[in-house]
C-alpha cells in the first residue's frame, strides 16, 4: 500500500456512544485504506460532537435552517475525482448506517495536501506524494 493520507474529520450535532464511535472509526479506516490504497496506520479519524444543533444548513430557498453534519477528508493532492467520489460515498454510508445521520444533511469536503504537509513520526516522516500507480 502507498503512502499517507491523513485525516477523516466528522462534525456532528449529537453525542454517540464510545462503541458506536469506535465501530465507525474501524469501518472508516478500513474502507479508506482499501479504496485509497493507503497504509491504515496513516489514517486518523476525529469525531467532533459539537453539541445539540450547532451545525446548520439551509436546504433550499426560503426554507429554515436544519441540523447538518460535515465530513472533511484531508487527502494527498492530485487524487482523481472519481476516486474521491468513491471514498466519499463509502464513508457517508458508514455514517448513515452506524450513527443514523441523514444523507440529505451530510456534506463532504476535501482538503488536498502535498505529501510533505503530512508528517507521521511513527512512520519515519513525511508522506510521499500521491502517484497514479497507487490505485
Amino acid at each position: 500500500m502507498g503512502g499517507g493520507d491523513g485525516l477523516v474529520l466528522l462534525d456532528v450535532n449529537d453525542r454517540y456512544s464510545t462503541e458506536d464511535k469506535r465501530l465507525l472509526d474501524s469501518r472508516m479506516c478500513a474502507t479508506y485504506a482499501t479504496i485509497m490504497s493507503v497504509d491504515i496506520r496513516r489514517i486518523s479519524v476525529a469525531i467532533r460532537e459539537l453539541g445539540q444543533v450547532s451545525l446548520w444548513r439551509i436546504p433550499g430557498q426560503g426554507e429554515d435552517a436544519v441540523p447538518a453534519s460535515l465530513l472533511i477528508l484531508d487527502i494527498r493532492a492530485v487524487r482523481p475525482p472519481e476516486l474521491r467520489m468513491q471514498v466519499a460515498k463509502a464513508l457517508c454510508a458508514h455514517c448513515i448506517e452506524i450513527l443514523g445521520l441523514r444523507e440529505d444533511r451530510l456534506n463532504v469536503e476535501f482538503t488536498q495536501h502535498s505529501g510533505d504537509e503530512m508528517y507521521h513520526p511513527a512512520l519515519s516522516g513525511y508522506s510521499p506524494n500521491w502517484t497514479p500507480d497507487e490505485q
